[in-house]
């Protein structure tokens, strides 16, 4: 069974400085949205209790402790082999980077897949609001970077995932022959509308591109029998489920039943393991072995951790 993670984080020297880039422009993870859900593990990271994190955030805020955070990871920086060794230790093929939450720039995550092509497959991000002079960002970062898919993460500019400003480019990923990974599910932003990311918004750009390639990325909770039902409607739809533990998704209750239903059946062919590691903050070995808990037949499994995405990325 070829493994392949969709969402592989790449904590490296560059991807930290452009988190640090990020986080002074005012479009970093120093919301309280995120310190919510994150702050006993952003917490044990600093070197705090819980109690202490959230007295610092009265004190120095929110975006001092997440400069402390860029500390601690630029401390522990990974090494371009410590990650390709990090995929040996844990039996993954390919790794798709570049479309995880924290990331290096386009040109800096293009660069490190180059080292290793038969092992890394980088992605392109950009903000909508670049418009044309954005789309030619992305003919140039696939055609001259060797990126070999597009990423959207609506939320974070405050818009629909169906909003206009994104179909040129979504256009010009038809033209290149590259698949699109949309971010799909309940965000964290506190600050904004929580539904910016529904799966239903995903219709309409399946309608209007029938002939893209589309990822609904991080699977679409808590509206997964919306994200099934949207993807049976559209055989280019597929699902990956990055950022998702085993045990969530088994969990009763925990409103994955119609992930497990479908993806067994009618989607088996639709749904993508992604480990998005660096979020959960559980090594990719474990999250790999994890998936052996999966009540999956040996045929969908290979499909699930690696089969559907091979013929998403085009890999032989």
């Amino acid at each position: 069974m070829t493994i392949i993670d969709f969402e592989c984080d790449t904590p490296t020297k560059e991807a930290v400085e452009d988190t640090i880039r990020l986080i002074h422009e005012g479009r970093g993870f120093d919301k309280e949205g995120y310190a919510q859900l994150m702050a006993p593990g952003w917490a044990a990271q600093i070197g705090l209790s819980l109690a202490e994190f959230n007295e610092a955030k009265q004190t120095i805020g929110l975006t001092g402790l997440a400069l402390k955070l860029c500390e601690v990871d630029m401390a522990r920086a990974m090494s371009d082999a410590d990650i390709i060794a990090m995929l040996d230790a844990a039996g993954v093929a390919h790794a798709c980077i570049g479309n995880a939450g924290r990331r290096a720039s386009n040109e800096d995550v293009a660069k490190l897949a180059a080292k290793y092509p038969d092992r890394l497959i980088p992605w392109f991000r950009i903000w909508g609001d670049e418009a044309e002079a954005g789309v030619a960002k992305l003919e140039r970062g696939v055609r001259e970077l060797g990126c070999r898919g597009f990423e959207i993460s609506s939320y974070r500019e405050e818009r629909y995932i169906n909003d206009p400003v994104y179909w040129p480019f979504l256009a010009k990923c038809v033209e290149l022959g590259i698949p699109a990974r949309i971010t799909v599910g309940v965000h964290l932003l506190s600050d904004r509308a929580y539904d910016f990311a529904h799966p239903k918004h995903l219709d309409e750009l399946a309608i209007r591109f029938p002939d893209l390639k589309i990822v609904a990325g991080l699977g679409g909770w808590p509206w997964i029998p919306d994200m099934m039902a949207v993807a049976m409607r559209h055989p280019n739809l597929y699902v990956d489920i990055a950022c998702r533990r085993v045990k969530q998704i088994l969990s009763p209750g925990a409103g994955y039943d119609a992930l497990l239903y479908y993806g067994t059946r009618v989607l088996q062919d639709r749904v993508i393991f992604g480990s998005g590691w660096g979020t959960s903050m559980i090594p990719l070995a474990q999250l790999v072995k994890e998936t052996d808990d999966l009540p999956l037949t040996d045929t969908v499994r290979a499909k699930w951790m690696g089969g559907n995405a091979a013929r998403v990325l085009g890999l032989g």
